[in-house]
């Protein structure tokens, strides 16, 4: 309950601040904010129901999903409408105000906003000369520049956007190719600002290709997770594998419904990717000797070229992986039957909303039982959500991470990174599994990802949809029902 209760404070504080940063923006900022109302409208109803409690079944929450896309995709029209209208009136008075600006600017004025060549070298890493012919793909319709400043290897170009973002950034890298080749890369970011800024980098700081060494590593963990899920089927029927090695075969069928779900996750990934053109490093699994596995951690190799990639990328893996482990619980649960080879105390159906409701629908009043007689399937399954759940945590570079990076970029990232530790390391006052997967985020996976090519352009109203539709989800497989909701469910002796 504590839990419930802290998420649908956050969820409340975000919306109240979110306001705040929109009245400013006008209309355009209401709508906006309003989006992200809708949005999180049938999270807060659903919670905040449940900690009074009051559950709604599924055919209610879908309901809610369908409605809020609906609104969702309303208000993004309406947004878009509203922002090409203030576009088209503006765009040709400020472009007039720069050009006129531009020429009654002395020499001396013009020189301060942008360094001689000389001193651009001189503080520069790009050689002059490349500075030249960068600085040349600049103009008044795409991007008018004015400003160029060193960073790290490259330059910022601050200036204004001309055009819409995905058409001018596409345009301006075609003509930094034509003139250089293969040598630099063009991102269109937003700045500290949260203006479009130019940002050029030399192909040199590319993510860099997989070396031997984690080729390696990444074998050796894949090792180390084949003997975790012995281990973890092996205590599931009452054994250690470390004394009684010689029943390694009686938990190999837990093992190969684990890879297969991890096999499924990275396939996703991976087909997506490829259909990108992305190349992706091995996958380093992660061994857990509670469950066997918490999943793999894998590697960017390849630039991104807008947040949409970002998103499908990320969300093909828990969607595959969840798919595959929805379809091992819910075969378990229907192959269940008195005298099934897997007996479970009823009051574990209490760990999970979504899991437990649908033990609900499909079992009945077999779980009012003490014992609850289960398909091994249904263990399998029920790991494999929790997997799925775990990796779709906001934080970092975890799935769920580029997910709310993709949709809300790196900045509200950063927040939910914090927010999801915090809430972690609540919890692992009664769970130690909760620590051990919140040191996993600090020391691999706290930072986002870099930013795309077009880090500006967000992705349309249906990934969002969909990006909530997936956090909500893994929320419901992660808490527990409470115990008045779950006797009044009927699940617990």
């Amino acid at each position: 309950m504590a839990i419930t209760g802290l998420i649908l404070l956050a969820a409340i504080a975000i919306l109240v601040w979110g306001y705040r940063r929109a009245q400013p923006y006008g209309s355009v900022g209401i709508l906006a904010w309003l989006q992200s109302v809708v949005l999180m409208g049938p999270w807060l109803l659903f919670f905040g129901l449940f900690a009074l409690g009051i559950y709604i079944n599924l055919a209610g929450v879908l309901v809610l999903v369908l409605v809020s896309t609906g609104l969702y995709i309303y208000l993004g029209r309406r947004l878009r409408d509203l922002g090409q209208d203030m576009l088209s009136t503006q765009r040709p008075l400020s472009a007039t105000v720069e050009v006129n600006q531009a020429d009654s600017e002395s020499p001396e004025q013009t020189d301060q906003l942008t360094p001689a060549p000389g001193e651009s070298a001189a503080k520069l890493s790009i050689p002059a000369e490349d500075l030249a012919q960068i600085e040349g793909i600049f103009g008044l319709d795409t991007y008018f520049r004015t400003e160029t400043i060193p960073y790290d290897q490259g330059a910022i170009f601050r200036g204004n956007l001309r055009g819409e973002p995905a058409a001018t950034q596409a345009q301006l890298a075609a003509a930094l190719e034509e003139r250089l080749g293969d040598r630099y890369r063009l991102f269109l970011v937003e700045n500290l600002e949260q203006k479009p800024t130019v940002v050029v980098l030399p192909a040199s700081a590319d993510p860099v290709k997989t070396t031997p060494a984690q080729w390696a590593l990444a074998g050796v963990l894949a090792i180390a997770t084949t003997f975790t899920g012995l281990e973890a089927g092996a205590i599931l029927q009452g054994f250690d594998l470390l004394q009684d090695g010689s029943r390694w075969r009686a938990a190999l069928p837990f093992l190969v419904a684990l890879l297969v779900i991890l096999v499924a996750h990275e396939a996703g990934h991976w087909v997506t990717a490829r259909r990108y053109n992305i190349r992706l490093s091995p996958p380093f699994l992660i061994p857990a000797w509670q469950i066997g596995a918490f999943g793999s951690l894998t590697r960017f190799e390849s630039l991104l070229p807008n947040r949409s990639v970002l998103f499908d990328i990320a969300l093909a893996g828990p969607a595959a992986g969840g798919l595959v482990s929805l379809a091992m619980l819910l075969g378990g649960l229907l192959l269940s039957h008195p005298g099934s080879a897997f007996q479970i105390p009823s009051g574990f159906f209490q760990g999970s909303i979504l899991i437990g409701a649908l033990a609900r629908v499909v079992l009945g009043s077999a779980l009012q039982e003490p014992l609850v007689d289960i398909h091994p399937l249904t263990i399998m399954g029920w790991l494999g959500l929790v997997i799925t759940a775990l990796n779709l945590m906001p934080a970092g570079q975890l799935d769920g991470g580029r997910l709310v990076q993709g949709i809300y970029g790196r900045k509200t990232l950063s927040r939910t990174t914090l927010f999801t530790l915090v809430v972690l390391a609540l919890v692992a006052l009664a769970n130690p599994l909760a620590l051990y997967w919140a040191a996993v985020i600090v020391l691999l996976q706290r930072t986002p990802e870099r930013p795309c090519l077009n880090d500006i352009s967000e992705p349309n109203d249906a990934r969002a949809a969909l990006g909530l539709l997936a956090l909500f989800l893994a929320l419901t497989v992660l808490l527990p029902l409470t115990p008045s909701l779950a006797g009044r469910l009927g699940i617990g002796a």
